[in-house]
């Protein structure tokens, strides 16, 4: 039987692989979309779009590092 220390450590694993996955950029890309969004809607402005939009540069960003890394070797 497992500990439940060892049981935490694999759930926080898991939630870390989740959520930064490949790139710990693209996370904190989306946290940082999600808290601009957030001020914006407090001060006011609507702001729906703006998380969308992020994620989509983010995935270009993303892909494009990848493919350079990928055509060095």
């Amino acid at each position: 039987m497992s500990s439940p220390l060892t049981a935490l450590r694999g759930f926080g694993r898991f939630w870390y692989d989740f959520v930064v996955g490949d790139d710990w950029r693209v996370a904190l890309g989306v946290v940082v979309a999600l808290a601009a969004a957030y001020g914006l809607v407090k001060a006011g402005i609507n702001a729906w779009w703006l998380p969308p939009v992020a994620v989509v540069a983010l995935l270009g960003l993303s892909l494009r590092r990848v493919v350079r890394g990928a055509r060095r070797g």
